[in-house]
């Protein structure tokens, strides 16, 4: 995902989008089927496994700009915010059921029929793919290739395209800790089994689905928005770090779910209202960038810390940014509100 962002990016906007996610999402479905039936043959070394797995993040890497810069041709301009919450509580939804499940599948009927499974789970978005028709987004076919470049200067060069990534970036780095810390959390501190994770993760994804709700379409998103939603996850991931039982542990979890798909939804609405449909494609690579890489980048940080330190130091530093961003939102809120002799003299 990291290293192909500038190639997945300049195919998102030169292709078909819809096609090339359907493509994508069939060759997932085919490696793994590979990995499915090297399993049952015994033949699955670790070899085998990281290769499959590298090329696996290939079809996801390509995938996923190309999918972002469709949604908004899937829905009307006022449905955005609205259709961006519900993506981002797929991906928060999947993070929690797809490993439960994984485990429940293994445990019943092995590794092989759980691999299988998860190539039929690729087909299922393919023929989603299939069923609908996006809007012509009245793109030409460019003279020369596009250049991520170009999109990279245009993002630095406006904050109404440069904020909502750094946002993403952020809550991408502070929710780490959710699927890194929780099985060290669960045995160390509160003395459980480390399937407890799977309840803890689902705090977390409560929380997110409850935010796709609560605020998406009833809120008009903003610096004041990004600002509150921001400290919401801050306060959630702070409650859960220094948690001395399970219930605080999972509400402090649910309020961190709650306060990160709204700001994601926040932000990512914002993004597509500001990005010029010749862009979308580059500038939602840098999005699936923020995104998703930050989360590998997130892991390496608050485990090294949970090593050297423990799980609730690590929590409490991966909290920071999002401290900082409230902080940050909540100053420009304050510079961008008129002063009383402003409002004053206003018509």
């Amino acid at each position: 995902v990291i290293f192909l962002a500038p190639v997945a990016g300049n195919a998102a906007d030169r292709f078909d989008r819809r096609r090339l996610v359907i493509v994508m999402q069939v060759a997932a479905a085919a490696l793994a089927g590979v990995l499915a039936l090297v399993t049952a043959a015994g033949a699955a070394s670790t070899v085998v496994v990281i290769g499959v797995a590298l090329a696996l993040g290939v079809t996801t890497a390509l995938a996923t700009p190309a999918l972002q810069a469709t949604v908004p041709a899937l829905v009307d301009r006022s449905e955005l915010p609205a259709a961006v919450a519900l993506t981002a509580v797929t991906f928060n939804l999947s993070r929690v059921l797809g490993p439960l499940l994984g485990v429940a599948v293994i445990a019943r009927f092995g590794i092989s029929t759980a691999f299988a499974l998860n190539s039929m789970s690729y087909l299922a978005l393919a023929i989603g793919m299939m069923l609908v028709t996006p809007r012509p987004d009245g793109r030409t076919a460019p003279s020369v290739p596009p250049r991520l470049r170009t999109s990279v200067r245009m993002v630095m060069a406006d904050p109404a395209l440069l904020l909502p990534l750094v946002v993403v970036g952020i809550v991408g780095l502070a929710s780490d800790p959710v699927t890194t810390l929780t099985p060290a959390f669960s045995t160390e501190i509160l003395g459980r089994p480390d399937t407890f994770t799977g309840v803890l993760v689902g705090a977390f994804g409560a929380g997110a689905v409850t935010a796709a709700f609560a605020v998406t379409g009833r809120v008009s998103p903003s610096y004041r928005l990004r600002s509150v939603t921001l400290g919401a996850m801050a306060a959630g991931m702070v409650s859960f770090s220094v948690a001395g039982s399970e219930a605080i542990a999972m509400f402090g979890l649910f309020i961190g779910g709650f306060g990160y798909v709204a700001t994601v939804t926040a932000g990512t609405s914002l993004l597509h209202e500001a990005i010029e449909e010749s862009h979308r494609g580059r500038i939602m690579s840098l999005w699936s960038l923020s995104f998703h890489g930050s989360r590998p980048v997130g892991a390496l940080i608050d485990g090294t810390i949970a090593s050297l330190a423990g799980v609730r130091v690590a929590g409490l530093v991966m909290a920071v940014p999002t401290v900082i961003g409230c902080i940050a939102f909540a100053a420009l809120v304050r510079r961008a509100a008129p002063t009383p002799s402003e409002e004053t003299s206003s018509p």
